[in-house]
């Protein structure tokens, strides 16, 4: 389960340190693909195998499958963290999500978001100051 935000920062050759609580987690690779929100999601590879079996369960006819099959899988790239617990991210993930220097790895229970600092600091703000309760009614909590 992946919980919390981690501040880190993308080296000159665009590795990212994954934090440290989960290295051992992710130590047999991890797989990252283009988010929604102009983000990044990094699942495990258990994670992104249940998730890829969902998917390819769901008929190819569908058009809204296609697209999300599409967008998913032609952005993911399969990665194995280095000896101190880096992964190199390419540059055209980096560019979608508008990672350079400082990002925030957010915990997202079963993935983690890859969020440039800036954005991440406009997606909490949006979110830490609604006080509109009844948005989160139809989650049942």
């Amino acid at each position: 389960m992946f919980l919390g935000e981690f501040l880190h920062s993308i080296d000159v050759k665009g590795r990212l340190t994954i934090p440290a609580k989960y290295r051992s987690v992710l130590a047999d690779g991890v797989v990252v693909t283009r988010g929604f929100d102009q983000n990044l999601m990094l699942f495990s590879q258990e994670e992104w195998n249940a998730l890829a079996g969902r998917i390819s369960q769901r008929p190819l006819s569908d058009q809204s499958v296609r697209a999300f099959r599409r967008r998913v899988f032609s952005g993911a790239v399969d990665l194995n963290p280095d000896k101190q617990g880096r992964i190199l991210l390419p540059q055209y993930l980096r560019d979608f999500a508008g990672i350079n220097g400082e990002v925030v790895v957010a915990g997202n229970f079963n993935y983690m978001e890859i969020w440039s600092k800036t954005a991440w600091e406009g997606v909490r703000e949006s979110i830490e100051s609604s006080d509109d309760a009844e948005r989160w009614a139809d989650l049942g909590i």
